[in-house]
């Protein structure tokens, strides 16, 4: 492979548009192989640099070359990852097919050399001796390399090795092959309604979507799309309960229907590599290799938390179920609450009692306003950001909007880039990916992306919410907002570089100031009479807060404890038959007391892209683990006054801006002034210490 790229790729050199964002304007197909293959000779070359250097390694001459490293691959990969999952096509999964499994061999190829091993050791002898005095950033970078390196297998044997190297590649080409088959099966799976009465209850906005979602794709009716999760959104208002049925049979069925969509022989697969790594690195499981890598430190830890709330969420669950089936028998009285009804009864049930429903609030939610007003106006209260739509920058798709972000003297933050709405081309669910890390090494500002799938309406009709995509804008803004307001030297601890059990905190942090009363009356506002929300129906939105908290604790828990139990079996002990995951799942989920017939996990293993097809494997505990931070920082900040420009910059100076420059709990100490406690998040969640 060629270690000098044609010049005329746009990756050749680093962007010239302002804080380097990739110019997608000039940037085709064709070029990201040719630049993944340079980009790789290149750091192979730049990694001999290093590990022949004769002179004794201090920081400069090993931590800071590392760092500097891969520049036109990190260029490529940034790019090339964010288009894969926003804007997908065939060509592009081609290459995401290729170039996964020899990525993951260029890594190992390069950690698991033992002469980078055997300099980082004599680093810390040096510094041990006290002939080299590092940083407090590069000694955690030092820390961080030495166990990752023997995490990764630097310190096994060639053949093991090998043997690693062998399987991490596989595991990378299956983690492409489960996202790429589940985009298709999703796509194949949305479900097509030809009789407009079967629509009774869909808000126009909503049958204007499905309508044009059906014509996009050549078909006559209106076509109900698939969201990731388990509970898809329409069935809070659909009122035919067989198209309810269809709907949500059709979303739990995914991956799982045989033919050439099916996931389950991938899913297996990657258990059995995982677990067969993990024993091959010296651990009992894939789930105690990964909670070493966090916060958690032993998947022992992990269980110990998740396991005991899951009798109470599932007492709950079984509470709330009573009232829903009350409600459905008074439209259906021979009927048996199941999935389908759950979430068009919840919403009458809390409408009933709280006089609430999401019709209500919509008219009250539009997307342009809730992002100007809602969640950019808390960013500009609490850390003095602003933000200035730059219609002359292109993103990688036309409905990609991009923003520049300045403080309160003007100076320049970076980029945001929003990419709201849904398409055939994008996966499912919300997230926040970086196209340039913030450094003081490199000079250089963040450039972030947040992607979440909104249904789009058709040209001219506003874009009016669900509360759920209200919490769901605040909550990936969270994670922008680690990435922008990141002021770390070096660039592996940049933004949202933290341990993966804590990678959700300030982002569902950033979920309190939805709630907040001086942020909640600028963005809810009709769109039509510019009438703030009534005040009855502000309170009664927030006396509903803990409503169905039962079913949303039981259906991720759910999630959780199943991404838990795969990962922690022995190789020997993962099914061989694709017929085997669905009684397995329901024997995990038995096993710990969470089985409630009318509540699916959120994610079923067949569609469980987070733990299949993403970095979340065995670390979908995370969210809650991180919640637990979270409800203790809400209390902080109310015990200090809210909405606040101190409180702001207290939270930035002490965590956000910080990064993985530091222990993230020494950091979270730094805040609060002691360790997280558990109670804010049980009173949140309705779950009192005595019933755990």
């Amino acid at each position: 492979m060629p270690v000098s790229l044609d010049p005329t790729n746009p990756f050749a050199t680093p962007s010239t548009l302002p804080y380097r964002l990739p110019d997608f304007a000039a940037i085709r197909e064709e070029h990201y192989l040719p630049a993944f293959e340079a980009g790789m000779a290149e750091q192979r070359a730049e990694f001999e640099q290093v590990l022949t250097d004769p002179a004794e390694p201090d920081e400069e001459n090993t931590l800071l070359a590392l760092e500097r490293t891969g520049r036109l691959l990190d260029r490529v990969s940034s790019a090339f990852w964010n288009v894969v999952g926003s804007d997908s096509t065939p060509g592009l999964e081609a290459i995401e097919e290729q170039i996964a499994p020899r990525l993951s061999e260029h890594y190992d190829l390069l950690y698991l050399d033992r002469r980078l091993f055997d300099r980082l050791e004599a680093l810390a002898a040096r510094v041990g001796a006290g002939e080299v005095d590092l940083p407090d950033d590069a000694a955690h970078l030092l820390e961080h390399l030495r166990r990752d390196l023997v995490r990764a297998g630097a310190a096994l044997p060639t053949e093991k090795q090998e043997q690693v190297t062998r399987i991490n590649a596989r595991i990378a080409a299956l983690e492409a092959t489960f996202s790429r088959t589940l985009l298709a099966e999703s796509n194949d799976s949305a479900v097509l309604v030809t009789d407009p009465a079967e629509l009774a209850g869909l808000a126009d906005a909503e049958r204007a979507a499905a309508r044009e979602a059906a014509a996009d794709r050549g078909m006559d009716g209106w076509l109900l799309e698939l969201s990731l999760f388990s509970t898809q959104p329409q069935l809070v208002t659909l009122a035919n309960r067989e198209v309810r049925r269809r709907l949500h049979q059709a979303s739990l069925a995914r991956g799982s229907r045989g033919g050439e969509h099916d996931t389950r022989a991938t899913l297996l697969e990657l258990v059995r590599l995982r677990a067969e790594r993990a024993r091959l690195l010296g651990y009992e499981h894939h789930a105690a290799y990964v909670a070493e890598d966090g916060t958690a430190k032993t998947a022992a830890a992990v269980h110990a938390m998740l396991a005991p709330l899951a009798p109470a969420a599932a007492a709950n669950a079984r509470l709330e179920a009573v009232d829903l089936q009350r409600a459905l028998q008074a439209d259906e009285p021979d009927a048996t609450l199941e999935g389908w009804d759950w979430p068009r009864y919840a919403e009458r049930v809390r409408n009933e009692r709280y006089a609430l429903d999401d019709a209500a609030l919509r008219p009250y939610l539009e997307l342009e306003r809730v992002v100007h007003e809602g969640v950019f106006r808390a960013a500009h209260e609490l850390y003095g950001l602003d933000f200035t739509e730059r219609t002359d920058l292109v993103g990688y798709h036309p409905q990609v909007r991009v923003f520049e972000v300045s403080d309160e003297h003007g100076h320049p933050v970076g980029l945001f880039l929003g990419d709201y709405y849904t398409r055939a081309s994008k996966q499912g669910g919300a997230w926040m990916n970086s196209l340039v890390d913030q450094s003081r090494l490199f000079d250089e500002l963040p450039v972030v992306v947040n992607n979440l799938n909104i249904p789009k309406p058709p040209d001219g009709e506003p874009t009016l919410l669900t509360w759920d995509f209200v919490i769901t804008l605040f909550h990936e803004f969270g994670h922008a907002l680690h990435g922008l307001l990141s002021d770390v030297r070096l660039p592996s601890q940049s933004g949202t570089d933290v341990p993966r059990d804590v990678v959700e905190f300030p982002s569902q942090v950033n979920e309190m100031w939805a709630w907040e009363p001086e942020i909640l009356r600028h963005y809810a506002v009709h769109h039509v009479t510019g009438e703030p929300m009534p005040a009855e129906l502000v309170d009664t939105l927030r006396a509903s807060r803990r409503f169905n908290e039962g079913f949303a604790t039981t259906e991720y828990l759910g999630a959780a404890l199943l991404d838990q139990a795969w990962h922690r079996l022995a190789p020997e002990d993962v099914p061989d038959d694709v017929a085997a995951v669905e009684p397995f799942e329901r024997s995990a989920l038995a096993a710990v007391g969470i089985d409630v017939p009318a509540v699916a996990p959120r994610y079923r293993s067949a569609y469980f892209k987070h733990v299949f097809g993403g970095g979340y494997a065995a670390a979908y505990y995370s969210y809650l683990w991180s919640e637990v931070l979270d409800a203790d920082t809400v209390e902080w900040f109310a015990e200090n006054g809210g909405l606040r420009r101190d409180n702001g910059e207290r939270f930035r100076s002490a965590l956000l801006s910080r990064g993985g420059s530091a222990d993230m709990m020494d950091l979270f100490r730094g805040l609060r002034g002691r360790d997280p406690e558990v109670g804010p998040l049980l009173a949140r969640r309705g779950l009192s210490p005595v019933s755990v």
